[in-house]
């Protein structure tokens, strides 16, 4: 089964990069400068991991923005300048080095499907979410911390 996985768009996040430190706070936002911390922190626009030295943006960002009980939000990385992956059958190595949770959605937005997966295992948890024909898409999550990773859409 073929399948396309989306990072969040880039200019989502630009104008915020612009804003003070005081201003981010303001939105509840946060400027960070990534450790040497190994897997690096996530951006969710490239669907790459910052090195150190990088400045992201921490924003709570409402991935799932429907009208059900599964209506989410949580915190999540942005790097400025980045680009939002979007391919066809392949996988960002960021997925591969974590522990992911893959949540099915129908086209209502309720959920109709989970794994909990090691990332070397990702397209075999889309293919059996997928084969359940109410799966509209699904979401990948860092497991660990519950967070928003990606978007996952047949294709």
């Amino acid at each position: 089964m073929s399948f396309k996985i989306s990072g969040l768009p880039a200019e989502t996040f630009a104008p915020l990069f612009r804003l003070s430190d005081a201003e981010l706070a303001a939105r509840g936002a946060k400027r960070q400068f990534a450790d040497d911390r190994k897997p690096g922190y996530p951006c969710r626009i490239s669907l790459t991991d910052a090195c150190e030295g990088d400045e992201l943006l921490l924003v709570n960002y409402e991935h799932h923005a429907v009208e059900s009980p599964y209506r989410m939000r949580f915190a999540i990385f942005v790097r400025e300048g980045e680009e939002q992956y979007d391919a066809v059958d392949r996988v960002p190595e960021q997925l591969r080095l974590r522990t992911l949770a893959a949540r099915a959605f129908d086209k209502s937005g309720m959920m109709v499907g989970n794994e909990l997966i090691a990332g070397r295992e990702v397209e075999t948890a889309i293919e059996k979410l997928f084969a359940d024909p109410r799966a509209a898409y699904l979401h990948l999550h860092y497991a660990a911390p519950g967070c928003y990773a990606a978007l996952v859409d047949r294709a």
